[in-house]
């Protein structure tokens, strides 16, 4: 299936894109983020387990178990914090 991710803030830095289209065998949020462990560098760096990563899947905060579907649009970005 093919998704649209979109990376925000240091995300988007370290990957160095805003978005990208990419076809996908993942069926869950978690899957998805496997497959991008998998290219490596930068995304191993910025996506790694141990990296506070947040989620979105349609614009809806998400955990890893979200389903995705053909042409969702799914998001990654750090935790932000406001004062």
């Amino acid at each position: 299936m093919k998704v649209t991710i979109k990376y925000f803030a240091s995300v988007r830095e370290a990957v160095g894109k805003g978005s990208e289209a990419r076809e996908t065998a993942a069926t869950t949020l978690g899957g998805l983020r496997d497959e991008l462990l998998a290219l490596g560098t930068p995304y191993a760096g910025v996506l790694a387990r141990g990296k506070a990563v947040r989620m979105a899947l349609d614009q809806v905060m998400s955990d890893e178990s979200a389903s995705l579907v053909d042409g969702c649009e799914v998001a990654f970005f750090p935790p932000v914090t406001g004062g």
